[in-house]
């Protein structure tokens, strides 16, 4: 079995799991469409842990054999040496082609979101964790996610708090969404985060949307510095650890809202290049 705090090396065996389970997240009259989905392998060569990737190889296009796309893994239960289970948290996704301006199903999210239970599905991996936990159990834990990229920190906290038991540094969570109906894991109709908001050393905040502009991207800078003194403490403190996860434009308003809350552009320059030369950024975008 892989350790917890070192990725897997990527490999491109091809493995087989069945749909056992498909089950929307996000409530009915959210316009998001995000499922957990459980699947079941027998393949006693896939050995994994939680928030490792495996790569999904959709039917192909354009006489491609396979579409692949990866995926975090949001759970894994090792029932025995030979069975697995593990979720993953899809996405529904469209595109607008550059070309005709026509908007298109994404290939690999519409294929899964679609699957009927029982269907089997092809994968490789696991290709590594995006996030390793530091050795140092009392270095504090930035983490700052939007939409599926909750995936990789809903692992996150689940190992340090579950299989690691506890955590003595901070762990600030910031999370953005459109809506309250589409926080994933932490809406109505799913509390898995809230399962950790008993953890002493854990605090999530929320972030969605201002109105009237629902159509604009979360505004997580915002929460994030409507908290901008605990920030700033974890960011000048030598043993944080950052972890972002999310849509590519997210990434310059979060470190512009770091510079703000630190004083300008130096400031925030400065302890980036420490956070990268350290080790301790840690950035997953799509």
């Amino acid at each position: 079995m892989q350790s917890l705090d070192t990725p897997p090396t990527a490999i491109n065996t091809c493995h087989a799991a069945r749909l056992i389970g498909s089950s929307r997240i996000t409530p009915p009259n959210s316009p998001e469409d995000v499922r957990h989905m459980i699947f079941a392998t027998d393949d006693a060569g896939f050995d994994a842990q939680v928030g490792h990737c495996i790569k999904i190889m959709a039917p192909g296009q354009f006489g491609n054999p396979f579409h692949t796309r990866l995926y975090s893994l949001a759970h894994i239960d090792h029932i025995d040496a030979q069975h697995t289970e593990f979720s993953l948290l899809v996405r529904r996704c469209s595109y607008i082609d550059d070309f005709n301006g026509e908007r298109y199903a994404g290939v690999a999210s519409n294929y899964l979101c679609d699957l009927p239970v029982g269907s089997v599905v092809k994968f490789s991996g696991p290709s590594g964790h995006p996030f390793s936990i530091p050795a140092n159990r009392q270095s504090p834990l930035l983490m700052i996610g939007m939409g599926t990229g909750i995936a990789p920190f809903r692992g996150l906290v689940n190992r340090i708090y579950d299989t690691l038991g506890g955590w003595e540094g901070k762990v600030r969570l910031f999370y953005g969404a459109r809506s309250g109906l589409e926080m994933l894991y932490m809406n109505d109709e799913n509390q898995d985060l809230a399962n950790y908001f008993d953890q002493s050393t854990f605090k999530a905040f929320q972030a969605v949307s201002p109105r009237p502009h629902f159509d604009e991207p979360p505004a997580v800078e915002l929460a994030i510095e409507k908290n901008a003194v605990e920030v700033q403490d974890m960011l000048k403190n030598p043993s944080t650890h950052v972890f972002i996860a999310g849509p590519q434009a997210m990434l310059g308003r979060v470190e512009t809202s770091f510079a703000k809350i630190l004083g300008g552009t130096d400031a925030w320059t400065d302890i980036r290049q420490n956070l990268l030369a350290s080790g301790r950024w840690n950035v997953v975008l799509y």
